[in-house]
């Protein structure tokens, strides 16, 4: 019973900030990476940034210097601080997170179900 929650979506105008965050819940052991996803209208699922537990960051070339990743490992959460967005940054963005559950010997990647960001311009 492992379940990845986000929250921090909505809808906001070119140039505003948002902040998405995620938690894992439930039996778990440990969490390795985690990292946020996201899929606009008519594309793929596209990786937008990842951090390893020692804190090491991906990010698409698409949001960097805009997007910032971050972690707490003590409460298994991540967030992702958005700013100066842009339409094109329009997608739902999944949270995702490989994890070990308690009791297990393998590590498992999960997903959260989604929150919609949408940006007007």
């Amino acid at each position: 019973q492992v379940q990845l929650v986000e929250s921090g979506g909505g809808l906001v105008q070119a140039g505003e900030s948002l902040r998405l965050s995620c938690a894992a819940s439930g039996s778990i052991s440990s969490v390795n990476a985690m990292g946020w996803y996201r899929q606009a209208p008519g594309k793929q699922r596209e990786l937008v940034a990842t951090i390893t537990r020692g804190a090491r960051t991906n990010y698409a070339d698409s949001v960097k210097g805009r997007f910032t990743i971050s972690r707490d490992n003590a409460k298994n959460t991540v967030s992702l601080q958005m700013n100066s967005l842009k339409p094109e940054d329009t997608a739902v963005y999944y949270c995702n997170a490989n994890l070990v559950r308690s009791g297990s010997l393998v590590a498992y990647t999960y997903w959260g179900p989604g929150t919609q960001v949408t940006v007007s311009s």
